[in-house]
């Protein structure tokens, strides 16, 4: 696990009402959100951020792996950490933790971004915007969130359309909004597992229909994410 002297930029946030599940802890989704907001802090702080929207480049996310060891509740106030973690081919790195006043971790997750192009949707080396002292084009790191095999017993299917409270800035849907189809699907189902991996595969529109399958697979649960027989998304609670 990383110690906090090895990030780079922090952001302090207090856990309110709207936040937290009826058991009053954070919902992961939420967890999501902060550390989405820290990242935006971060990229913007050092010139690659909103600003590469003005040259038609927009970073996605392709993968999150989630380590929840002791969520906050509501009241609590928590500093979220995040750095560079180098950069590999066409992923760049990002760590973020979740840290309670007593400097507790309570939340880790380990990320994986690619840099489009806006119009071509094709990917871009990240060298060319990263600072190298922030993303050292040298390192990558040894935790690396990992690509899911989908398999199992198929258990549950549904479906969803997607809405505009699911859309982004670029007016696709937010990976937090993946996170939270995921949890409520856990929450229903009394599935408590501390660990959220996700893969995003493709890109949601509003008024898609995703139909999601649940598997259950040994000790742990494989979600699979489908516009009819498109991929969009698989995540895997462990």
């Amino acid at each position: 696990m990383s110690h906090v002297d090895t990030f780079q930029f922090s952001k302090d946030f207090e856990i309110v009402s709207f936040q937290v599940h009826p058991d009053g802890k954070i919902r992961l989704s939420c967890v999501a959100d902060l550390f989405q907001e820290t990242s935006w802090g971060h990229a913007d702080s050092a010139d690659f951020g909103r600003n590469l929207i003005e040259e038609n480049r927009m970073w996605v996310l392709s993968r999150m792996d989630f380590h929840c060891f002791n969520l906050p509740s509501w009241d609590d106030h928590v500093r979220v950490y995040t750095a560079g973690r180098g950069v590999e081919k066409l992923f760049a790195f990002r760590e973020f933790i979740m840290c309670n006043e007593k400097n507790e971790i309570l939340a880790q997750c380990m990320t994986s971004y690619l840099l489009l192009n806006m119009e071509s949707k094709r990917p871009v080396r990240p060298e060319g915007v990263l600072p190298n002292h922030l993303f050292d084009p040298l390192e990558k790191p040894e935790w690396q969130a990992a690509k899911i095999v989908l398999g199992g017993e198929l258990i549950d299917s549904e479906k969803l359309k997607v809405r505009y409270s699911d859309l982004d800035l670029n007016n696709h849907v937010n990976n937090t909004s993946y996170i939270l189809w995921v949890e409520n699907i856990l929450k229903e189902h009394k599935i408590v597992k501390p660990n959220l991996l996700i893969n995003f595969q493709a890109e949601c529109m509003l008024g898609d229909m995703i139909e999601i399958k649940t598997y259950s697979k040994d000790d742990r649960y494989i979600f699979q994410g489908l516009i009819g027989d498109k991929l969009v998304f698989l995540a895997e609670a462990y």
